[in-house]
């Protein structure tokens, strides 16, 4: 078995063709997709990048593995202790470690265990590649290394090739030669001048007016994103530099396709392709950031193609990205790793059967703390801190209706949401049951401060904030967040 396994950092699949843009930002991505199986409601369990890709790797939920931040006690994997063995349990419950027991020889090019620390990204692979600039890689010097790879071993028997790309990422390094392939091109019908003003007033990092997180500087050598948004002309210029990177990046992937095909083994290749999430153009009122547990953060997408199994059939059930580790298994005819949380989908690449959840819990602590509950046509998120952002403590969206988060019904359907803390509050009861530790560690980030991105910025914020004429929002900020001020 030959496995590529495609990360696309920060790429949203509502700017991908074969998920319905409108714009063509993603040929060679669409084609794998007709080519295999696309699930429409997949989602990473724990957001963003540190948190997501943890527990991809361990199988388990941030509360389980003790990683929902980027920074503090909840960025570090919890210890085994005294149970712990001469390897630790990654050694042999990891996603790679499951490739490992199948006789595979593992690869990943990828800087991201340097970027987080996240020594037990790189746990189970064989062989390493740092691309070294710790995120701020662009296609052209990604893919070489791949190439190169794929040149010296593609014909061998037996592995997985696990390649990470940045191009979605901010600040869209696509190179000034690759020019703008969409000029011209309308914008989302949903993004329109009253849409920028509403979101001009609002308060928060990464916001309209804050694009560079809590001011508004552009950086002259990335010219494809504005350091705010005042008109539909920065906003274009925000959507066609997230949509450059993208189609940059699809450029990229299909010089490996190429590659591969000139090898003679594209046809037999499984080929997995992901994010760790999403980001958020205007969801919530924030752009270029993937900071919240909604929809335009924890959506991801996921394409399999998996030679044998289910073409150009498309997957509306509710899956977890945690969900990949025990439907490989499934697939391989080997039994789940026991610390899994995830649960198997392999039915819907065989036959297409509908095998989704009922309800998902998704967690954001490293920008804002925040838990949600999906189910039906409905995504409801409770705040425990807003990231300075003045959120309601409870927000709910009809996603049929306004999959893009702009209207607040909880007001409207107040059963919905009691609804909605009943799944939850299930859900946590089952997760805290089912682990060795009495905490949560969503409480650890706020006792520690509130989240990593957000801490001990309020009150240079509040200048800002003042200077931008936006200082009625302080009262409420210094209510919520006392200590900030102290």
């Amino acid at each position: 078995m030959k496995i590529l396994l495609l990360d696309l950092d920060s790429t949203s699949p509502s700017h991908l063709g074969c998920y319905g843009y409108h714009r063509d930002t993603s040929p060679h991505i669409d084609q794998i997709s007709r080519e295999g199986v696309r699930f429409t409601n997949y989602y990473t369990s724990d957001a963003p990048c540190l948190p997501s890709r943890t527990a991809l790797m361990t199988g388990r939920f941030g509360i389980h593995n003790g990683v929902v931040g980027h920074g503090g006690t909840a960025a570090d994997l919890r210890l085994e202790g005294e149970e712990r063995s001469f390897q630790s349990r990654l050694n042999r419950e990891s996603l790679p470690a499951l490739f490992r027991a199948e006789g595979m020889h593992t690869t990943l090019i990828s800087p991201f265990g340097e970027r987080h620390s996240a020594w037990p990204f790189y746990a189970g692979f064989n062989e390493i590649h740092n691309t070294g600039r710790s995120g701020a890689e662009s296609g052209e010097e990604v893919t070489p290394l791949v190439l190169d790879w794929i040149s010296r071993n593609a014909e061998k028997d037996n592995w997985l090739l696990y390649v990470n790309y940045w191009d979605a990422h901010t600040p869209y390094r696509a190179p000034e030669s690759f020019g703008n392939p969409f000029a011209g091109e309308p914008l989302p019908p949903w993004m329109t001048e009253e849409m920028v003003e509403m979101h001009k007033r609002k308060v928060g990092p990464h916001s309209a007016s804050e694009v560079n997180m809590y001011n508004d500087q552009a950086q002259e050598e990335y010219p494809r994103l504005p350091g705010k948004i005042t008109d539909m002309d920065s906003l274009r210029q925000m959507i066609d530099g997230y949509d450059c990177g993208i189609r940059y990046m699809d450029e990229h992937i299909g010089l490996i396709f190429d590659a591969l095909k000139a090898q003679g083994i594209m046809d037999d290749l499984v080929i997995i392709i992901t994010a760790d999430h999403g980001e958020n153009m205007g969801e919530l009122g924030i752009y270029g950031e993937h900071g919240t547990a909604d929809q335009g953060t924890c959506r991801i997408p996921m394409i399999i193609r998996y030679p044998g199994m289910k073409q150009n059939h498309v997957d509306h059930g509710l899956h977890y990205h945690l969900d990949l580790a025990p439907t490989l298994a499934e697939l391989m005819g080997r039994e789940p790793m026991p610390s899994w949380d995830g649960q198997s989908y392999a039915p819907a690449l065989k036959t297409g059967q509908d095998c989704g959840r009922a309800t998902l819990v998704i967690s954001q602590c490293a920008h804002v703390c925040q838990r949600s509950v999906r189910f039906d046509q409905w995504l409801y998120i409770r705040t425990y801190h807003d990231g300075y952002h003045l959120f309601d403590t409870e927000m709910l969206f009809h996603l049929e209706e306004d999959s893009h988060e702009q209207h607040n019904v909880a007001a409207a359907h107040p059963e919905v949401c009691r609804e909605a803390v009943y799944r939850l509050n299930e859900w946590h009861d089952g997760m805290m049951r089912t682990m060795p530790y009495d905490t949560d560690p969503l409480w650890t980030v706020m006792k520690e401060g509130g989240p990593y991105h957000a801490k001990g910025q309020l009150k240079a914020y509040a200048h800002r904030l003042e200077e931008t004429g936006r200082g009625h929002a302080i009262p409420e900020l210094m209510k919520r967040h006392p200590r900030e001020f102290q």
